[in-house]
Parts: structure tokens; C-alpha cells; sequence
């Protein structure tokens, strides 16, 4: 799994790197449009187009039925029933490619979290960094010079977590190292505006690096989890404070819309 999401992490890093000259609204639309005309080929790939084109057709038979009888209340109510049937009808026949898109483009979407989802610790202000255990509350954590701890641990005994509030006093990504039972653990923090990933939760579980592949796996098996609280990253577009999701998946959406065509494909 480690090796999985360090392959995706490489891959979009070179992406960010390729539009680092530009606002980072350009390189996310970029890749959004990117996944929208994908998405539309494997629709056209794995769906029953024409039996999707014999849908739509009579969607559009009872639509104008709809309009053209609307003073006569039986031919009204056996075209929405036409209309009721051809809409679920369309759904099944769109559930296929749905599934067969929806495990890859989830996993994008987790993945890009880290480089579009989080903004790196302003420079100069204070962040807490939470640690979960087993057993003991016991850690320490020791940082390097571009980032100070401010606070001794600060222990949650029902919740099994330890934070510190720590703050990063230069620009760029650090490590810090905690030592819990003899055993060395490692962080990586992300500070300053030239920062583009901001590395998310790190955990233990196998399970859990699906949702969070930010990082490589804690090899302690004393530590659950460790996080950094990082801000949220809004862009702005069109005078408008957009989250980083909404936008790409907009985005996605209209260039397939206006590619459909052009690709040959009924959606």
C-alpha cells in the first residue's frame, strides 16, 4: 500500500511541479478537465449506448406528449408513467460505468486532498499535533530547528491521544521525530506559501492508509494515528471562495458535457 500511494503522490507532485508557474486553480482545473473527458470515454466504453439512445428518445416522446396533451388527463398520466419508467430505466443502464469510475476517481480525489484540500502552517503561527497510542501515555517529541515545540504533551487518557502545540518558524517541510517506547516515529510538517502538500494524517492500519496515503505507514505498533491540524485551502474564481472539491468536480463535469458530442457518447 505504501508503495501504491507513493507511486499516485509522485505523480501528482510532477503535476503541481508542471503548473508550480501559475495559481493553483489552473493546475487543478487542468487535471479536472483531464478527468472529465476520461470519465466520459469509459462511460462511452462500458455503457449500452444504443440502448441508452432508445431511453432518451423516450424521455423525449413523453415529454412532448406531456406538453402537447396536456388537457387530456388519461394521455397525460400514461406519458408520465412512460417518463417515470425510461428515468429508472436510464439509471440502471448508467449504474455500470458509474461503478467501474467510482473506485479510481475515489481514490484521486483522496490523494488529492493533500495538494489542493489542506494549506501548509503560516510561518509564524502555532498548530497542534496530536499523537494516538496504545498502552501507556508515554512520547516525546523532538523537532528540528525550523520548527519549535512550544508546550510540554498534553495527555488525554480516555481518548488515548498526546498533542503538542508547536510552531513552525521557517518556510518549508521539516521533520519531526517522536519516540514512544524506545521506538522512533516520524512527521513531516508543511510550512510556508511556497508549500503545495500538506501531508495529512498518518496512521497505522492498513485499512486506514486508503483513506489517508499522505504518508508512509507508522511502523510503531503503539501509535494509532498522528495529525496535524492544517488550515483549509480555498481558491477563488470568478470573485467567489470555492472549495477545492466543488470546483474540480464542476469542472469535470462541463468538459464532459462539452466534449459528448465530439466523443460520439449519449450521457
Amino acid at each position: 500500500m505504501d508503495l501504491f500511494n507513493s507511486a499516485i503522490n509522485l505523480v501528482l507532485s510532477f503535476w503541481v511541479t508542471v503548473f508550480s508557474w501559475a495559481p493553483p486553480v489552473v493546475g487543478l482545473s487542468a487535471m479536472a478537465a483531464l478527468v472529465g473527458v476520461g470519465m466520459l470515454w469509459v462511460f462511452g466504453k462500458t455503457s449500452n449506448q444504443q440502448a441508452m439512445k432508445a431511453v432518451k428518445r423516450k424521455v423525449h416522446a413523453a415529454l412532448l406528449e406531456l406538453r402537447v396533451f396536456a388537457d387530456e388527463p388519461a394521455v397525460s398520466w400514461r406519458a408520465q408513467k412512460a417518463l417515470f419508467a425510461a428515468n429508472f430505466r436510464y439509471m440502471g443502464l448508467a449504474l455500470r460505468p458509474a461503478l467501474v469510475m467510482a473506485a479510481p476517481v475515489a481514490l484521486l480525489l483522496i490523494h488529492m486532498e493533500g495538494f489542493y484540500g489542506r494549506a501548509p502552517l503560516e510561518v509564524g503561527h502555532e498548530a497542534v499535533v496530536t499523537m494516538a497510542v496504545k498502552g501507556p501515555l508515554s512520547a516525546e517529541l523532538r523537532a528540528p530547528a525550523g520548527v519549535s515545540v512550544e508546550t510540554p504533551p498534553v495527555r488525554i487518557p480516555d481518548a488515548g491521544e498526546i498533542s503538542w502545540r508547536i510552531r513552525p518558524v521557517a518556510a518549508g517541510r521539516a521533520v519531526v521525530q517522536f519516540t514512544v517506547q524506545g521506538a522512533p516515529v516520524s512527521k513531516t510538517i508543511a510550512s510556508g506559501a511556497g508549500e503545495r502538500f500538506a501531508p495529512g494524517r498518518s496512521v497505522r492500519s492498513l485499512l486506514e492508509a486508503i483513506w489517508n496515503p499522505d504518508e508512509k505507514r507508522i511502523p510503531s505498533d503503539a501509535v494509532q494515528w498522528i495529525e496535524v491540524r492544517y488550515p483549509e485551502s480555498r481558491m477563488e474564481v470568478f470573485g467567489i471562495d470555492w472549495n477545492w472539491l466543488v470546483w474540480f468536480l464542476l469542472v469535470s463535469m462541463v468538459a464532459a458535457l462539452v466534449l459528448k458530442k465530439r466523443f460520439g457518447v449519449v450521457v
